[in-house]
């Protein structure tokens, strides 16, 4: 569910107008707002109006608020290229008065339209941009609407779920405290949809049902009657389903809302199906069809041939069933709608004519019979040249489409390796920002854990060990080591020589990183340990594992062109390492800043202190079991 921002007026106001005219654009505005559902054409011509006035007297927020809503009234008609111009030349005018707080607002509906065309990549991008620029100004709504919609992106793969869920609950906390009904409402069934993906359809419910309270029947309400009905048909309760689905489709259609009505249509086929109403069924389904081909909503469209490829197999009509498989398969990318819709009209062209034929055939006089027989025969095998030409171009377009999805299946496939690989070097969001600027800004973390771990007498395991088999144990323990802080969803740093470091709280700042670094630390100690009986099994010596552990500020970045590192510097950094130079084997050794946060997580016990070189005497705690 995506959700808008509409109030994005300028910060920095121009003054060289009237203050009745700046009133008057003003008012405009606000009027074709109110028209946006269900007078889009109105809510047009007033922004138009407000747009002429604006540019007149140089009053540059309203000219950007005009073209803006503009494109949102476009939006809501389903014309998203129209949307698009209007809200990129928006931009380019808040950017000019520098305006931040509108180019979020802007570079989040411009997100929207890729998302809904199923280009997932360009939404990300968009949201991402929009959400930095929202964190920058402090403005909460921008941030809790970037939450959302950049969780929507990584709802749509089964195996970004969690992510999705992850910006999902950054933006509760936040609606809530905003009291905005339309983002609690947007919020919740985002959450709904997560846990109805989860198989979890009494927390889907518990979060549709906060949303229905919240849209309160607004032009948002057909989306969670459509996600209620869902839950119904998957629970067997296919009339509750109708029911939801009915009353999505008549606020959708007293609002002309087209995306709404083909998902209402949609869910009305599937829920008839189900029922047992074939005949419903299908004609929904092919409404939802017509709608969605004209107004080129491709990711419903897909969703649409899947239902119906999967109708027509459970009704044994295989060709039909077939057909839409095929349809279903073809990537957003390459989906040609025009030849589609052109290929689609010669055939239905062609067998209206050949039934033509075939009735003027039977109601011909006998005296005719003979010479109509003979027009008859032309008129066949004008249609037979027809059906080859059309089986031709149909030949020719598939072999294209296969060329294509080969070319892209290959690029697909490059552009993951390369990402994987900047992935494996950089975490997520600095490979983000590099991609996107060619540069990482250095930043400052307030609260950062870091953990040092270093191998005891590495030395003497060195000089009774040949250089293969010394390297590949290491690389054995550190492959360890890098899935079990993958688990607590730190972040490597680097490894020098036998000694390795993670830090926890970055590059995203969270509460709770502090004790999955704590239990990570445990969690590398168990993993020697084990690993130890092995070695000692084959008569081999076992190797004994120093870790420390410090919280407090650091600077994080990229520094140079080549070869790029992502890495940390500060006193916390070599407070860390120096609670591991004088920990023990087999031990967690934490600093006192450490202790204070875990205290009542963790048994501790007090070991002395250390002279930390500008910082002064340092207290060290032995780290024990977790207090349950």
């Amino acid at each position: 569910m995506l959700l808008f921002s509409f109030l994005a007026f300028g910060q920095k106001a121009q003054k060289k107008y009237s203050e009745a005219d700046s009133v008057e654009v003003n008012r405009l505005l606000q009027l074709s707002k109110n028209n946006f559902s269900e007078a889009p054409d109105k809510a047009i011509s007033l922004a138009e109006q407000a747009r002429i006035l604006a540019d007149s007297i140089r009053y540059f927020d309203g000219v950007a608020v005009a073209l803006k809503n503009i494109g949102i009234a476009y939006y809501y008609q389903g014309k998203n290229v129209e949307a698009l111009d209007y809200w990129k030349q928006s931009f380019e005018i808040y950017k000019s008065i520098g305006d931040q707080v509108g180019e979020a607002n802007i570079l989040n509906n411009i997100g929207a339209i890729y998302f809904n065309q199923g280009d997932d990549a360009n939404a990300l991008e968009y949201y991402l941009q929009s959400l930095a620029l929202a964190e920058k100004t402090g403005d909460k709504l921008r941030i809790l609407t970037a939450y959302n919609n950049i969780g929507g992106v990584y709802f749509n793969k089964p195996a970004t779920h969690d992510k999705a869920l992850f910006y999902f609950l950054k933006a509760l906390p936040l609606s809530e405290e905003m009291g905005d009904k339309e983002a609690l409402g947007t919020t919740t069934v985002n959450l709904g949809e997560i846990y109805y993906a989860k198989n979890n359809d009494s927390l889907a419910l518990f979060y549709y049902n906060i949303s229905e309270k919240a849209y309160n029947n607004s032009e948002n309400s057909p989306y969670v009657y459509n996600a209620i009905g869902k839950v119904y048909n998957r629970q067997g309760e296919y009339s509750l389903a109708i029911t939801y689905h009915k009353r999505a489709l008549a606020i959708a259609d007293k609002l002309n809302g087209n995306l709404d009505i083909v998902q209402s249509l949609m869910g009305l086929g599937v829920s008839y199906f189900l029922y047992g109403d074939l005949s419903k069924g299908f004609d929904y389904l092919k409404q939802a069809e017509k709608l969605a081909l004209e107004f080129q909503f491709t990711k419903e469209l897909k969703d649409i041939y899947k239902e119906l490829a999967s109708s027509y197999n459970q009704v044994k009509d295989y060709k039909n069933a077939y057909s839409y498989h095929t349809f279903s398969n073809i990537k957003d990318t390459l989906y040609n709608i025009e030849t589609d819709k052109k290929l689609g009209s010669l055939q239905f062209d062609f067998e209206i004519q050949k039934k033509q034929g075939e009735i003027n055939l039977l109601t011909k006089d006998k005296a005719l019979q003979d010479a109509d027989l003979k027009r008859q025969k032309l008129i066949k095998n004008a249609f037979l040249i027809g059906a080859l030409l059309i089986l031709f171009i149909t030949f020719n377009l598939y072999r294209n489409y296969l060329a294509k999805v080969k070319t892209n299946k290959l690029l697909d496939k490059q552009k993951d390796e390369i990402e994987t690989l900047l992935l494996n070097t950089l975490p997520a969001e600095i490979a983000k920002e590099l991609r996107v600027t060619g540069k990482a800004a250095p930043r400052h973390y307030n609260h950062v854990s870091v953990l040092f771990s270093d191998f005891v007498d590495f030395t003497s395991h060195s000089e009774k060990m040949t250089a293969q088999e010394l390297v590949e144990h290491l690389n054995t323990c550190i492959m360890a080591f890098d899935d079990i802080i993958g688990k607590h969803n730190l972040e490597k740093i680097k490894t020098i020589g036998d000694a390795y470091m993670c830090a926890g709280g970055i590059p995203v700042e969270d509460d709770t990183h502090i004790f999955r670094i704590v239990k990570a630390g445990h969690d590398m100690h168990q993993w020697i340990e084990q690993d130890n009986v092995t070695r000692m099994n084959n008569g081999l010596d076992p190797w004994g594992l120093r870790i420390g552990i410090h919280v407090g500020p650091v600077v994080a970045g990229v520094v140079g062109k080549r070869k790029y590192a992502y890495d940390i510097w500060g006193s916390t950094v070599n407070i860390a390492s120096r609670m591991e130079s004088n920990g023990q084997a087999g031990k967690v050794n934490i600093s006192k800043a450490v202790y204070d946060l875990i205290k009542d997580h963790f048994e501790c016990t007090q070991r002395g202190k250390i002279y930390a070189k500008n910082v002064g005497e340092v207290e060290m705690y032995f780290v024990g079991n977790e207090i349950v």
